[in-house]
């Protein structure tokens, strides 16, 4: 009895040990600092055996955690087969002293993120997991080719990998042209052709690193060719932004690559020309070119009449007007938009007010509260902040005297120089912000935080440092790492700011540019020199919008494999949106926003999903451009010739430009039915302000014998005046889903030939 006593006294003295230790246990958890899962990134790999990669993440996390069970207690992910990095559960103390080490290029705390794409093909519509959506119905491009004419491409990027592929359409006769870092495996049934161009001029002036072969060292190429066709990769990001699906508009298109473009030197003409020549007998049926600099190529005539449809870049000279290039009426000429998405940072000041910028911030040197330090005008230059003392600080430069001079200074010098002296971050204001983000590869690539504001937020922040003088408190903020948003709360599309604007200077009877579609912050497959060991990058311009547009077409060629390029740009121009994803009209950014006209975006903004299904056609024959073109180069001779020069009222475009309209001008235009047969379509039009239009007849009927209907407009200037542009429209509706709409632009003049420069 006494025995059983003693042990239950035994046993209940365990029980009250052990409880007791478990609850210290438990306080001494409910003490420490609470543990968050952070991403480190180290740089490109150090070795190619993974396995010795994950033991140098386990390593670095054990010299900072103390043990080695720690650190593999710690360690969520070992990034080691693209870049060396790992995700581990740490402390704040614990992630900034990884951030410390030498070899760490960034810590950042882990955000959480609805699964999407890389947005843009999300925003236009073209879900590629609905199993009745557009792509789908096309088989995601499968059986098409698309043609990229840039600086080359990286084969071993997932984008172009061809798991899943069968051979070649056998109306393929490309080559893989090898070369240096570029063998004949290079190629493979996703990427079935490469070919690369080069010339002693070319030669001589290529950068270090140039590779002879269709290799690309610059990204450019490959970033196009992926948005284009790349395939569908899940969990990609640029460092954590943007994080989702990233795919090309035709994922399931082949790709042909056309090495023109070099690092260094640009893209010779020459070479462009036999890119397009050898293209056309490859067999390619789109080709997407996002390069500057013509406003009219010979060539691409020749492509057209071949059955491809060329796709042009607009230009990055917005917002001037008259900068648009590429402005040949066969070409599909693209403007860039911004998307639904931003890349906000919070700036937050010493007295508690926070504004809202855009800009790539992942570093996190400012995330604390820093000492601001101002440069006012020319003060604001990178020799001056060499001079002076910004150690620990925020540089912020407010230009009073600069803004009334509409003078803007160099921020990757003013940012370069502020790090250069331990400064902490740059907040500097800029006409147009947008154009910082265009330039995302030396914005990320700056050792500190440079964030672009407008000049009313320079203005909160420069009230704030006075009051502070006059306040006695030292004026302070800091600034968060970027987030990612996306939704309606972001009015969009907008046309980007550098996005070249119309009218034509070589064409004025040709409305241009003709369509636009995303190109700010477009992420996609790249390897710069930038982020060694990152394949995905952002990148913004109208070279981004280009391939958007190549990739629609190509997925409207396996939809109809029968249509023209006329016929396909005529079903992207007469279902663009006009209007927001808030219902509003689209707007126009530049030094003082408005709403977009025809010149800013051609006949509006890409809709993938009404283009596969357009109700009408306005098509053109191989046999209309070319006599177009003989005429309007004096090559044609007698009766052949009716086209006048900025008239051309003979091509059946679907937009109208009349740019010296003095008292009357008609013209007509020719439509083909590709919707129901049996079809009734009814005229809408909006006529340019002081311009008296009609349309006859106003009600075209179709049926199976009647497919093609031409109609007449009729264009009268109400009042005499030497005036600019105004815009209008014209639409043909169909009582149901079908509105096909054109652009018009019509100025009044008094003197034909008349210059707005005084």
């Amino acid at each position: 009895m006494w025995r059983l006593s003693r042990q239950s006294l035994l046993l209940t003295f365990l029980l009250h040990f052990l409880l007791q230790t478990a609850c210290s246990l438990h306080a001494l958890k409910q003490n420490e600092p609470p543990r968050k899962i952070y991403i480190v990134y180290l740089g490109e790999r150090k070795h190619d055996d993974a396995d010795l990669i994950t033991d140098s993440h386990h390593a670095m996390l054990t010299s900072v955690l103390g043990s080695k069970e720690e650190a593999l207690e710690s360690i969520v992910y070992s990034y080691r087969y693209s870049f060396s990095g790992f995700a581990a559960r740490l402390t704040k103390a614990q992630a900034s002293k990884l951030r410390r080490l030498s070899d760490v290029v960034s810590v950042k705390e882990n955000q959480i993120h609805q699964m999407h794409t890389s947005r843009s093909w999300d925003f236009l519509g073209m879900d590629y997991r609905q199993p009745n959506g557009l792509l789908a119905k096309a088989k995601y491009g499968d059986g098409t080719i698309i043609g990229v004419i840039d600086s080359g491409i990286t084969p071993e990027s997932a984008s172009f990998a061809d798991i899943g592929y069968g051979p070649p359409p056998t109306k393929w006769k490309g080559i893989c042209q090898v070369g240096p870092s570029f063998e004949a495996i290079s190629c493979n049934r996703k990427l079935i052709g490469a070919r690369w161009y080069i010339d002693d001029e070319i030669l001589s002036s290529i950068s270090e690193n140039e590779v002879l072969s269709p290799r690309d060292v610059e990204g450019h190429g490959t970033h196009t060719a992926s948005t284009a066709g790349g395939n569908i990769v899940h969990n990609v990001s640029f460092l954590g932004l943007a994080a989702g699906t990233v795919r090309g508009g035709a994922p399931r298109a082949r790709l042909a690559i056309y090495k023109a473009c070099w690092s260094g030197y640009g893209c010779s003409g020459a070479t462009v020309l036999k890119a397009m020549d050898d293209a056309v007998y490859d067999g390619v049926d789109v080709l997407s070119l996002s390069i500057g600099g013509t406003k009219e190529d010979v060539g691409t005539l020749h492509v057209v009449a071949n059955g491809i449809s060329v796709v042009y870049a607009g230009g990055n000279d917005g917002p001037i007007a008259q900068t648009v290039e590429n402005q040949s009426p066969w070409l599909v000429t693209v403007a860039a938009t911004t998307m639904d998405r931003s890349f906000p940072v919070v700036i937050t000041l010493g007295n508690g007010e926070k504004l809202v910028a855009q800009s790539f911030v992942l570093l996190e040197t400012a995330s604390q509260f820093s000492e601001i330090q101002k440069y006012t005008d020319e003060e604001c230059n990178a020799n001056n902040i060499m001079n002076s003392t910004v150690k620990g600080k925020i540089a912020f430069c407010f230009m009073g005297e600069m803004l009334n001079n509409k003078q803007q200074t160099s921020y990757p010098d003013v940012t370069t120089a502020v790090a250069a002296k331990g400064g902490r971050a740059v907040i500097l204001p800029r006409f147009y912000t947008e154009t910082i983000l265009q330039d995302d590869p030396i914005i990320t690539d700056l050792d500190i935080p440079f964030v672009p504001i407008d000049y009313e937020m320079a203005q909160r922040i420069d009230e704030y440092i006075s009051n502070g003088i006059n306040g006695n408190y030292i004026p302070r903020a800091k600034i968060s790492l970027t987030q990612t948003r996306i939704g309606d709360e972001i009015s969009a599309p907008k046309v980007a700011v550098f996005s070249s604007r119309g009218p034509s200077s070589i064409y004025p009877g040709v409305l241009k540019p003709d369509i636009a579609a995303p190109g700010v912050s477009i992420l996609a497959a790249a390897q710069i020199p930038y982020y060694k060991g990152v394949s995905y990058h952002f990148d913004s311009g109208t070279s981004m919008a280009c391939p958007h547009v190549a990739g629609i077409i190509a997925v409207l060629k396996s939809i109809h494999p029968k249509w023209s390029p006329a016929a396909l740009k005529s079903a992207i121009m007469t279902t663009a949106l006009t209007y927001d994803n808030n219902g509003m009209p689209i707007q126009a950014n530049g030094r003082v926003q408005k709403i977009a006209d025809p010149f800013d975006y051609g006949a509006g903004f890409v809709n993938p999903v009404m283009a596969a299904d357009p109700g009408l056609i306005y098509d053109i024959t191989a046999s209309d451009y070319l006599k177009f073109f003989n005429c309007m180069g004096g090559l044609g001779s007698g009766d052949n010739c009716t086209t006048a020069k900025g008239s051309l009222t003979d091509l059946n475009l679907p937009s109208i430009a009349i740019p010296n309209l003095r008292t009357f001008q008609a013209m007509t235009r020719t439509v083909t039915n590709v919707g129901q047969v049996n079809a009734v379509y009814k005229a809408f039009f909006q006529a340019p302000a002081g311009v008296e239009m009609a349309v006859e007849p106003p009600v075209l009927v179709f049926n199976k014998d009647r497919r093609v209907q031409s109609f007449r407009v009729t264009f009268k200037a109400t009042r005499k005046v030497q005036g600019d542009y105004r815009f209008g429209s014209l639409a043909w509706h169909d009582g149901g889903s079908h509105w096909v709409r054109i652009p018009i632009a019509v100025r009044i003049v008094i003197e034909e030939i008349y210059s707005k420069i005084s």
